[in-house]
């Protein structure tokens, strides 16, 4: 194999202790590393072209393995806890030398990249991967600089990431064999004993996350962003299942991004440089832009083949629920590059409510929005994780609390700010149930979502009628475009209205306990939002 490699003349892993290794290989493009993948039995092509790989043991994210180093920088300003789970300094230092010694002899592949699409504020990666499709995945997941920017490229933060390496426990301070540990100071990742490649970009993305906010004065969010023909950008919030691909996925609108975006001064800008979605029931009907995606240059991880084929079977489970795609964002057409547009004019709170107590669309204020943001409310039904047998109020700060080295209030305060410094509109969608909970009622129609965003996006709501919920004080248009006037009030849709009045004084409590946490740090402003029982 001719290895085509795009380096400065000095470049070398020397900076990293990481010496004598059997060969380096340097900005490897897409298929080169595919015939490297195939060639170390890394993984097998699909009939679109596309890589197949196993992510092994893990195959999701291991939150429990997860850990910042505490030091000066750190140690007054993380927010400790079960997300950020505290690491000694001296533990990393010698981690890293023993992962230092294991890569010794080692074939290695490295990427250099950028991890935001504002020059103002992009971090330069460097990304040390023991195998070639995880180097891939790197390539699809992450800016990709040009040859010209390779010539005198300088990383700020590395990524050195080998799943054949295992921690000792009781020696290295780990919990298991695996690990992924953030060091700020030092500007690192180390990865080792799991080959699930989204630690990758989660660590990346939970570094933005400190650095942005707390150094910067930016906003970091995991969400969704599209942007219309006319520059009005729109971002989606929302936890799995809620909708957020679904309904940010416009094909009359350019998409800037499908998880993770930065908010500054003049725009909203895409950390990454493509997607990585779940495809479990994978149909082209229900996501025809995924689907065509997933060609050659794309990854699926742990998914299967129907028998005697090369063609995937996205229904096939056996592995993991978890299966996903990785792609360069090129490979939506609607994409925009570079993936930034100007200030957003509306913002959408997505949950799948399954109590039937959430309005299908609702206008916040200022307070109600901060609140609902540190919220991140959704609910689990039945049948979606092991063990749910019954609705299931679920929770997770600013919609992504496993990302956030900083407490949630810091994030938003900032959000507060900018929304209203920029007069952004900020609506909740319920597209969960209606009439009655789970069981009861029926799922909203899409096609009514649909239309209400459409007609928020289009300023239809702009001078209609608001009235307020009775528990949650948000704003409930009493007209929309296209939606009939009965399904706006979800009491209006229950036959029973005492116990729709019941269930919503029984959410709205759900609330006020789950906020009880943060309840020290928040200003009165935020504490302003919270429901009224």
């Amino acid at each position: 194999m001719q290895d085509l490699e795009l380096k400065s003349a000095n470049k070398s892993l020397s900076e990293l202790g990481i010496n004598n290794t059997a060969e380096v290989m340097w900005n490897l493009t897409p298929a080169e590393l595919v015939e490297h993948a195939l060639f170390n039995n890394e993984a097998v092509l699909t009939d679109t072209g596309a890589l197949m790989a196993d992510t092994g043991a893990f195959t999701g994210r291991s939150p429990k393995d997860r850990f910042v180093v505490k030091d000066a920088k750190t140690a007054d300003s993380v927010w400790w806890g079960d997300i950020n789970i505290p690491f000694e300094e001296e533990k990393f230092d010698a981690l890293h030398q023993k992962m230092v010694e294991f890569l010794t002899d080692k074939k290695l592949y490295v990427r250099e990249a950028y991890a935001g699409a504002d020059p103002n504020y992009r971090l330069s990666l460097k990304v040390v991967n023991t195998l070639a499709w995880q180097n891939l995945f790197c390539y699809n997941m992450f800016l990709r600089p040009t040859s010209e920017e390779l010539k005198n490229f300088e990383s700020d933060f590395t990524i050195i990431c080998a799943p054949e390496f295992e921690a000792d426990p009781e020696v290295d301070g780990t919990r298991q064999k695996n690990f992924a540990i953030i060091n700020l100071s030092k500007r690192m990742i180390l990865i080792g004993g799991t080959a699930y490649a989204g630690e990758m970009k989660k660590g990346i993305f939970s570094v933005l996350n400190f650095i942005l906010p707390h150094e910067k004065g930016v906003l970091s969010m995991h969400c969704s962003a599209n942007v219309g023909q006319d520059g009005d950008t729109a971002i989606f919030f929302g936890l799995s299942g809620t909708g957020k691909t679904t309904l940010s996925a416009d094909p009359n609108r350019g998409l800037i991004g499908d998880d993770e975006h930065g908010w500054n001064e003049t725009s909203i800008f895409n950390f990454e440089g493509g997607c990585y979605a779940k495809v479990i029931d994978l149909t082209r009907e229900k996501e025809p832009e995924i689907w065509d995606a997933i060609k050659f240059g794309a990854i699926v991880e742990n998914t299967r083949f129907y028998e005697g084929t090369r063609t995937v079977d996205y229904t096939n489970n056996t592995v993991t629920e978890n299966t996903r795609t990785a792609y360069p964002i090129h490979h939506i057409k609607n994409a925009i590059e570079p993936s930034l547009a100007g200030i957003p004019k509306n913002i959408f709170f997505l949950t799948a409510d399954a109590f039937g107590v959430i309005p299908p669309i609702s206008k916040l204020n200022k307070s109600q929005a901060m609140y609902h943001f540190i919220s991140g409310y959704t609910a689990k039904v039945a049948g979606t994780e092991v063990g749910v047998t019954e609705p299931k109020t679920t929770f997770s700060a600013c919609f992504g609390a496993a990302f956030l080295p900083l407490h949630p209030t810091k994030y938003a305060e900032l959000f507060g700010e900018k929304m209203e410094k920029h007069q952004v509109n900020v609506w909740l969608i319920n597209t969960g149930w209606t009439g009655g909970p789970y069981g009861i009622g029926s799922r909203m129609k899409l096609k009514y979502t649909r239309a209400m965003i459409t007609a928020a996006l289009e300023g239809k709501l702009d001078n209609v009628g608001f009235r307020k919920h009775s528990v949650f004080g948000v704003g409930i248009p009493e007209s929309c475009p296209n939606v009939p006037d009965e399904v706006l009030s979800p009491r209006a849709t229950w036959d029973d209205k005492e116990a729709y009045d019941k269930k919503a004084r029984e959410l709205g409590a759900a609330f006020i306990a789950n906020f009880e946490k943060y309840k020290d740090f928040a200003t009165e402003d935020i504490l302003a939002g919270s429901p009224n029982l």
